[in-house]
């Protein structure tokens, strides 16, 4: 299987059939030696040669090599440059993938989740069977890039229709109904055959041979291969002046090849029960880009087909594939130039019958739409109409990162959208469950449960704190503002009464001196007498209406809602179920702490449950504990923070509770 589709995704991309060749023996030989997968098939790859023709024919289109005295291509001149960015590419990939894999980068694939992983791979395939339609009717097209490039290929194709070549359309068509019938056999057969029968070698190996008997390049103009060079090419250093061209490209490229990798090296890991290294793959598929690129080859990944086919026929380790890239190398040094009549419509129906299971894949609409819409709209699903990698846009590396930026902005999303709940008890249990969805459950008198169903962090912690005082029933900022007011107003009557206060001391200190003058003295002695009774009396009216005047000033800080004629909540204890927390940054702890704040504003006191142990030593590292907010607050689980709330002395109690 490495021999015809290493040749027809060379084709694919826009290489010479040979380099294919080359592609699937370096870096096949290379991962044998690095990796840790012992069933993955490392070689050409139908959606990595894609990406690879897309940037060859942007950057060395046919129209930049045509010749001015006869306007037809330089092929030569045009397949040196599109080696040699293919080439430079290479070594860019395998240049990323080692970095990323030596700085233990490989967690980054958990971010590419299977629905998007094959929604790309759909919209990959249909641009890889536009491009094949060249090949199919023997065309010339115009090299199209952009949104709309496929709709414009495809509308290029139907208008020059009637300049198709008959013999390369029944080339392909040929070939195609075979290779379909034998995958249908090895279906059918799959128990009683020791190996599958292998119909795309056997058709190339008939096609080449048909093709050279007949003469089907001269006698039906059937564009076929050309010269394979025999024997190996030296290596040659990348050109670094194209690496500022080809970066985007190539970290895109090494991250969707990295993915394809490790997804199945983990589905054979799981089944034989190994352990797959993703940091140690990454680095693996790294050198095999970096050692091949030096070797003139283009970005490689794995087949799913391949690695399939290796597996069912006894294939335990890389050993086999090393054996396979010998018998490649045997191909390049001696067979090669046997394909050279090898008709290019052959190569071309061997890429569209292998896409057939990726073009199976539309039929994950229907499942999606069913299970979850939300992973149905992500860009680069095949049913989307519009979007980063919809089967109508281009496969940019912008477009391939505002895809990946599309999919994480759906989990911030989703976070800030959860399922917001009071919480009431099973009768005689100590479970506690949504009272909108379990009708046993019941809320405890006096205590309210809330929770929510995902962590609270900088993007969701103000949606928190509005979700959780409104599912509580109060207003409770409008009744802490309406408290503030009417305290305002008490202490504005407190100051006026201690003004008018001191103003009484004063005139009447005034009158008791001028009470004393021009008296005799026996008057004098007896107004004496008289006037210390009177300012004993003054005095002592003076220090009760101080008196009164501190307990009124202090009757602001101690006034409570019933006090103030306000209304009081229908609870007294808040216990907010933290469970659902795996970490706290610093928005989520002044939240928190805010939370306690208001709601002890309006006599409630709040505790927290169910908090995990990186979560409560996050919350000691925010300085969240201190002397009104301690850890007597924390409890195990919300029954037990229930309990301690129904226990708590209260001035005021809702009435009588039985929680068992």
């Amino acid at each position: 299987m490495q021999l015809p589709q290493g040749l027809a995704y060379a084709l694919l991309a826009g290489l010479p059939p040979v380099f294919g060749l080359y592609s699937s023996f370096y870096p096949v030989f290379v991962y044998f030696l690095f990796g840790t997968s012992r069933h993955i098939s490392v070689g050409t790859f139908a959606v990595m040669s894609m990406m690879v023709g897309s940037v060859t024919e942007s950057l060395a289109p046919d129209e930049a090599f045509l010749q001015t005295s006869n306007s037809t291509v330089d092929q030569v001149a045009r397949d040196a440059t599109r080696v040699q960015l293919a080439s430079t590419l290479s070594v860019l990939v395998g240049l990323f993938q080692v970095g990323l894999g030596l700085v233990h980068f490989g967690f980054v694939v958990t971010y590419l989740s299977e629905p998007l992983v094959r929604g790309y791979t759909t919209a990959a395939s249909i641009q890889v069977f536009v491009s094949q339609l060249k090949y199919v009717f023997g065309l010339r097209l115009s090299n199209f890039s952009g949104p709309l490039s496929l709709i414009y290929t495809v509308l290029e194709v139907c208008q020059k229709l009637p300049q198709a070549v008959v013999g390369t359309v029944v080339t392909a068509i040929v070939a195609g109904v075979v290779l379909v019938l034998v995958k249908l056999l090895n279906g059918k057969l799959q128990r009683h055959l020791p190996i599958p029968i292998p119909g795309e070698l056997l058709t190339l190996i008939g096609a080449t041979g048909i093709s050279y008997g007949v003469g089907l390049k001269h006698r039906f103009g059937v564009d076929v291969v050309g010269n394979i060079p025999a024997g190996l090419v030296p290596p040659v250093a990348p050109n670094l002046q194209l690496f500022v061209k080809l970066v985007g490209n190539a970290f895109a490229i090494a991250i969707v090849g990295f993915a394809i990798a490790i997804s199945l090296g983990k589905i054979f890991g799981l089944r034989h029960g190994y352990r797959v290294d993703s940091n140690q793959e990454l680095v693996a598929l790294g050198l095999s880009n970096l050692i091949g690129g030096i070797f003139r080859c283009f970005p490689v990944s794995c087949s799913m087909s391949r690695s399939l086919v290796q597996e069912s026929t006894g294939g335990n380790t890389q050993v086999a594939g090393a054996i396979s890239s010998l018998f490649i190398l045997i191909i390049i040094v001696k067979l090669g130039e046997l394909f050279q009549d090898l008709p290019k419509a052959v190569l071309a129906a061997t890429i569209i019958v292998n896409l057939k299971g990726m073009l199976m894949q539309f039929t994950d609409i229907c499942s999606l739409w069913k299970a979850n819409r939300v992973d149905l709209v992500r860009p680069g699903n095949p049913g989307v109409g519009r979007g980063p990698s919809s089967p109508v846009a281009s496969l940019d590396p912008i477009r391939r990162c505002l895809f990946l930026a599309f999919s994480l902005l759906l989990v911030v999303v989703r976070t800030q959208l959860p399922h917001y709940c009071v919480l009431g008890q099973v009768p005689d249990t100590d479970i506690y469950r949504d009272v909108a969805e379990y009708s046993e459950a019941r809320e405890v008198p006096g205590v309210k449960v809330f929770r929510s169903s995902a962590t609270v962090y900088f993007a969701n912690a103000e949606l928190y704190s509005d979700a959780l005082k409104r599912r509580c029933g109060v207003d409770v900022d409008q009744l802490i503002s309406r408290k503030k007011k009417l305290l305002r107003k008490q202490e504005l009557k407190l100051k006026q009464l201690q003004k008018k206060l001191q103003k009484q001391g004063a005139a009447s200190k005034g009158t008791s001196v001028s009470a004393n003058v021009n008296t005799s003295d026996g008057d004098i002695e007896s107004n004496n007498v008289e006037g210390s009774k009177a300012q004993v009396s003054t005095e002592n009216e003076l220090e009760d209406t101080a008196a009164s005047g501190q307990e009124d000033a202090k009757a602001p800080a101690a006034s409570t809602l019933r006090a103030l004629g306000l209304p009081q909540p229908d609870f007294h204890s808040l216990v907010l179920d933290l469970g659902a927390l795996s970490f706290v940054d610093t928005v989520c702890v002044k939240s928190l702490k805010n939370i306690f704040r208001d709601f002890r504003e309006i006599e409630v006191e709040v505790y927290m449950a169910a908090c995990h142990t990186p979560v409560i030593t996050q919350l000691e590292a925010g300085h969240f504990f201190d002397a009104s907010i301690t850890k007597q607050h924390l409890f195990a689980s919300v029954h037990d923070a229930v309990i301690f709330a129904l226990q708590q002395p209260r001035a005021n109690p809702i009435g009588p509770v039985l929680v068992s």
